[in-house]
């Protein structure tokens, strides 16, 4: 067995985390970049955190999901304020971004020459400014990973910036960030969570250690996903799913994802829909696809028992079986009212195209079974 692990230098999790930013930044720098998500207003507690400790800031808003344009912008203030270290305070769009801009501010070129699939993707040569992830959404797990999703409008994409110096030197995990999330919102980035602790666990790179973080995060999103949605004030349910993020964000980038994440980078470059809201629309297609799949052609698989696995955590019940815990991410869409793939725009004539430019991108490589182009038209048949 061989296996690596690579994270944050230091992850803090904990409600009123917040409250130790200053003295966490202090040592990396005393100008920062701070880069929000489109409500600029939320960053507020932060700044006053860092003024505290007497850390001048600037800020730089993120409305919709990074592109390549946007992330140069960033760059460009980011030398004119003579940045030192560089904090993403928000969703995944808004992390992301910090991190290609913190990679950019010390590194030549533009996100172009590093982008997988799409790009050049040469590889991080000088070690980024420092950067301190701070989320206020459960979802992407972006502020333990080690890539930055940007979308490139022209290639109707979203590809990735990757380097393992591209960590963060600090992740604070503060689930009362999460509270004043819309119930739409705590969807979306819900099943992302969950998505991202399902695909690492029947990846075929998993390990002992992701499988840990991955099982933990599927039964606290199984208890608390439908909670957090109906009742964003019950602390309990909200530091689940900060946790379920956290643990998929730490799985993902040490077991790969797989089809699902496959779709949802040229999806998201196509389509005007959130990125948790395609992943949870799907999930049990896919998750029904890869088991139906790894029967018919790998039935020795050593991964066919995790979806019986899967079943139990998410079902709670001890003699689950695969075909029941599909029911139950069925189920679970229905109650965060998740919308077919129709309504997000996708249309009939384009699932072969998206098939295909999902069959190439590189968060296929974890997939547990390589998928035929049918099985991948099939789950977007499904799905629409």
């Amino acid at each position: 067995m061989n296996f690596g692990f690579a994270s944050a230098t230091q992850i803090l999790f904990g409600p009123g985390t917040l409250k130790q930013v200053g003295p966490l930044v202090a040592p990396l720098g005393r100008r920062a970049f701070i880069v929000t998500g489109r409500n600029q207003n939320r960053a507020a507690g932060l700044i006053g955190h860092l003024e505290a400790d007497g850390i001048t800031n600037r800020l730089f808003p993120v409305a919709s999901e990074p592109t390549v344009d946007l992330v140069m912008a960033g760059v460009t203030e980011a030398r004119d304020f003579g940045s030192e270290v560089v904090i993403g305070f928000g969703g995944g769009s808004a992390i992301d971004a910090a991190k290609a801009i913190a990679a950019l501010l010390t590194n030549e070129g533009d996100p172009l020459d590093y982008l997988e699939v799409v790009g050049r993707g040469l590889p991080i040569q000088k070690r980024p400014a420092p950067l301190v992830a701070i989320p206020t959404t459960a979802g992407t797990g972006a502020e333990v990973t080690r890539n930055a999703v940007l979308g490139v409008p022209e290639q109707g994409r979203k590809v990735s910036m990757r380097h393992a110096m591209m960590l963060a030197a600090v992740a604070i995990v503060d689930p009362e960030l999460t509270t004043s999330l819309p119930p739409a919102i705590t969807a979306q980035t819900g099943l992302d969570a969950l998505t991202q602790c399902i695909e690492p666990f029947l990846s075929h790179q998993a390990n002992p250690l992701t499988d840990g973080l991955c099982r933990e995060g599927i039964v606290r999103a199984a208890r608390s996903l439908r909670t957090a949605y109906q009742d964003g004030t019950n602390a309990s349910a909200r530091e689940d799913m900060a946790l379920t993020s956290l643990f998929g964000g730490l799985a993902l980038a040490n077991a790969k994802l797989g089809a699902v994440h496959g779709f949802a980078g040229p999806m998201g470059g196509e389509l005007e829909a959130a990125h948790g809201t395609i992943c949870g629309r799907l999930l049990p297609y896919t998750v029904e696809a890869n088991w139906q799949a790894l029967r018919e052609r790998n039935p020795d698989s050593t991964t066919l028992p995790r979806f019986d696995e899967l079943a139990t955590m998410l079902t709670g019940h001890p003699k689950a079986k695969a075909a029941d815990a599909i029911e139950w991410l069925h189920a679970l869409c229905r109650d965060l009212n998740t919308e077919p793939l129709s309504r997000l725009g996708l249309t009939p004539n384009a699932i072969p195209e998206m098939a295909r430019k999902a069959k190439a991108s590189s968060s296929m490589k974890g997939n547990p079974i390589e998928l035929t182009l049918p099985e991948l038209e099939g789950i977007l048949q499904a799905a629409l």
